[in-house]
């Protein structure tokens, strides 16, 4: 039934992100919106639930949800999509949609490499993600050097360097990974 991209073990892979999208029926929005809701405020009961994002259709035309569903392990996202109470909300929803919901996992580097809107249909290949990570890195951390580290000088070495990486970590989250991977897209996500 399912397919996760998700390679090593629970305690290797924390905070998970399911990205699970549906083609609603013409006429049937008012339906899903209902089940959506429902199914949402059921999985918040489970264990290590971290929020649901939803990204609603722009084009009447193109009918596509996507949920982005965010667990804390690997295990306890797994015990959601396999769970007996998920199964009935799947059984409400298939007079709602056209097709079978698809439903991807990502757990590490691939999240940086999201493009807005645009739900993911399969990671880019790793060596891809890890040249543009190593750019991000290459450039965050020589600015950084550049302008913070002097600042930093009189500080015990650990303390500048938890600093240092800290910032680099929310820089290439927040900032830096987005741009590249909007700047690199083409070739992240060739057509």
């Amino acid at each position: 039934m399912l397919d996760p991209l998700v390679v090593g073990t629970d305690e290797e892979t924390h905070q998970v992100t399911a990205i699970i999208s549906h083609f609603i029926r013409p006429g049937r929005e008012q339906g899903y919106e209902e089940w959506l809701h429902g199914i949402a405020t059921t999985a918040h009961q489970f264990k290590g639930h971290l929020g649901v994002s939803v990204i609603r259709p722009c084009d009447p035309t193109h009918l596509e949800y996507v949920a982005i569903v965010r667990f804390d392990h690997y295990n306890n996202l797994k015990i959601w999509l396999e769970s007996s109470v998920r199964q009935e909300w799947l059984e409400r929803l298939q007079p709602l949609i056209e097709k079978p919901e698809t439903i991807q996992t990502l757990t590490g580097l691939e999240t940086w490499f999201t493009l807005p809107n645009k739900p993911m249909k399969a990671p880019p290949p790793r060596y891809k993600m890890a040249i543009v990570t190593w750019l991000g890195v290459f450039f965050t951390i020589s600015i950084l050097n550049r302008l913070l580290v002097p600042l930093l000088v009189g500080l015990p070495v650990l303390l500048r360097t938890l600093l240092v990486t800290g910032l680099t970590v929310a820089l290439l989250t927040y900032v830096i990974m987005p741009r590249l991977t909007q700047l690199f897209r083409k070739w992240l996500y060739p057509i």
